[in-house]
């Protein structure tokens, strides 16, 4: 069965991502970025390769999800999954189910933050785009188009429903069998205790335990500022390409340098509050 890793993108996900693969299969060695294959993206054209034929029509998508989990999940196994998917239902065919989910990570971050993020990683000339970006009610990863993340036929990528911040976060917190809410904001300010946490989350069903040097070891591998140096010394092929400036962005970009009261205008700052005020206040942020 999966356990979801999920969030809204540019939240975190990556982090926690090398942790828990640092943790679980790295204990003899030091974490590297290519180690991200051992907890494989859903959705993914691999796992739908033989039941659709174009991974951008979201009609023949969301017909497949579950019976794809289906095949995922024909060896019994408990496996992890990263998706920025949101927890949802078109047209009744929804994008999860309990027999093939056993929990849900969930990652989340203050908009006002994501927002920087958005705008570097999808090469966004202005605050403003990168706002229309979370704002969005239908946004989609993987399509073609200019408010869209562009994506190249031959990349292994799928159209992806994510919504707006707020949607996505609502969709995943109604998830009813066994969820974790992780702020990214605790994940700087205390991360031994905030991966202690998660390490007896994945703990208990596993069946595993982890003393306290192992998870040290961890986080200082998968260390925000060790990440940004693994991906300047060997590249990281997550990151995306900015046509304008002819080179790659940086995937890990600012991190706990992204501070958003010396990067936003007010105006800005105010329609993020306004527009996501009952979740922002519901999780602390306002």
């Amino acid at each position: 069965m999966i356990v979801w890793l999920a969030s809204y993108p540019k939240s975190g996900n990556t982090w926690v991502r090398s942790f828990l693969i640092s943790i679980l299969f790295n204990k003899k060695k030091n974490f590297d970025l290519k180690d991200l294959n051992l907890i494989n993206q859903y959705p993914s054209r691999r796992f739908f390769k033989n039941f659709i034929n174009n991974p951008l029509d979201i009609h023949e998508v969301k017909k497949n999800w579950l019976i794809t989990q289906d095949k995922i999940n024909s060896d019994k196994k408990i496996k992890f999954f990263k998706t920025h998917n949101s927890l949802c239902n078109l047209d009744n065919y929804y994008f999860t189910n309990f027999k093939n989910s056993l929990g849900a990570i969930y990652i989340v971050r203050d908009p006002r933050n994501v927002i920087t993020s958005i705008k570097n990683h999808y090469s966004y000339a202005s605050y403003e785009e990168a706002k229309k970006f979370i704002f969005d009610e239908n946004c989609l990863l993987g399509i073609d188009d200019k408010k869209q993340v562009n994506i190249s036929l031959k990349e292994n990528k799928i159209i992806t429903p994510i919504s707006s911040w707020k949607t996505h976060y609502n969709s995943w917190k109604m998830f009813k069998r066994n969820f974790l809410l992780i702020k990214y904001e605790n994940l700087i300010e205390d991360p031994f205790s905030e991966f202690k946490k998660l390490c007896n989350y994945v703990g208990k069903l596993l069946n595993l335990s982890f003393d306290d040097n192992q998870i040290k070891k961890s986080i200082d591998d998968c260390s925000f500022y060790s990440l940004k140096s693994k991906e300047e010394r060997d590249g990281f092929e997550e990151s995306t390409h900015n046509k304008l400036k002819g080179k790659k962005n940086r995937f890990f970009f600012l991190g706990p340098k992204n501070r958003w009261k010396e990067l936003l205008d007010d105006k800005t700052i105010y329609q993020i509050e306004k527009n996501f005020k009952k979740e922002m206040l519901e999780l602390g942020y306002l």
